[in-house]
């Protein structure tokens, strides 16, 4: 079985922990980062006005309606988050550091989740809009479906160890990834 081969969960057709997906994904979360760290100096009071080319006005109203809690920063920590979390492990990530890709899942659904919340949020509560507030929630929602395979295979892999009668707990931190008489049974193949 080559490297490649390996990584690729069992039933899959390719690797969801591959570096070329890694790398798209923490593209698109630099660019989520850069928007919100830029929202969040405007709303800590950093810059004096901030950039909408459709929504001038409605980017200021969007943006103070949190006043006086810079809700922008909670996009940087969990744009960072998800930043950090891409770059920890190797191409089977999935199956050595499960804790990472599952992690990773938490913090892209979580964003995605919210910046639902933020757009309804604008449209009910605050009754404008902010360009770069959507565009923030559009790159969460483009995120979420390039990087749900991570933990969808980290959590079959522990379902594998869990069904052959291995430590999930242990897996989970890649520290054993199957019980003793598996392991023997592969390693003499």
């Amino acid at each position: 079985m080559s490297d490649m081969s390996a990584a690729v969960p069992p039933g899959w057709d390719e690797n969801p922990t591959a570096w070329p997906k890694r790398l798209r994904i923490a593209a698109l979360a630099f660019t989520g980062l850069c928007v919100s760290a830029y929202l969040t100096l405007y709303q800590l009071g950093a810059i004096s006005s901030v950039w909408d080319p459709f929504f001038a006005h409605g980017s200021v109203a969007v943006l103070n309606w949190t006043h006086p809690f810079p809700d922008a920063a909670l996009g940087v920590l969990a744009y960072a988050a998800e930043l950090a979390l891409t770059f920890i492990g190797g191409p089977d990530r999935w199956r050595t550091l499960p804790w990472t890709v599952l992690a990773f899942g938490a913090v892209i659904l979580s964003g995605a989740i919210a910046s639902v919340a933020l757009v309804i949020i604008q449209l009910v509560a605050v009754g404008d809009w902010c360009t770069l507030c959507l565009t923030s929630a559009a790159l969460w929602l483009i995120i979420l479906p390039l990087g749900v395979g991570e933990p969808l295979a980290g959590l079959q892999h522990l379902a594998r160890i869990r069904a052959e009668g291995g430590s999930v707990w242990r897996a989970l931190w890649g520290r054993a990834d199957r019980p003793p008489g598996v392991r023997a049974l592969e390693a003499s193949r």
